[in-house]
């Protein structure tokens, strides 16, 4: 997927995040808000895998559950929900992390917790852009 196409699935996948705040507002745990999101986004017939455990190499072993992406959109974006007072810098070297170590390049910090989403909305990107 090149750099156009990932940004049209990402502002699809955005529009399914506000669709579930507008719906359900702030206040409640991430995994309301995933499960949320999750439906959301298969009413949209956007592909998506929840709780993806992503193995991680360490001198000579696999780690298995290393970490756990909470939404991957399409095997290409990203997506760590949060429903905290703040994002912090360690939510997005976090999100940085899972891209470098998926190879992948775009990803996004979603935080519920905010009067609107488009405050909580976080983007974040990884080396260079693909270009397929």
């Amino acid at each position: 997927m090149n750099e156009p196409e990932l940004n049209q699935l990402a502002q699809r996948v955005i529009g399914a995040a506000i669709e579930v705040h507008r719906v359900l507002g702030p206040g409640l745990l991430e995994p309301v808000y995933e499960d949320a999101l999750c439906h959301e986004l298969a009413l949209a017939g956007i592909g998506h895998e929840r709780q993806v455990s992503i193995p991680v190499r360490y001198k000579g072993i696999v780690l298995k559950n290393a970490f756990r992406v909470d939404v991957l959109v399409e095997r290409q974006i990203v997506l760590e929900l949060k429903s905290v007072d703040e994002v912090l810098p360690i939510h997005k070297a976090q999100v940085l992390t899972y891209l470098r170590m998926m190879d992948l390049w775009l990803g996004y910090v979603l935080n519920f917790n905010e009067e609107t989403l488009v405050k909580g909305v976080r983007r974040l990107v990884s080396g260079d852009p693909p270009c397929e």
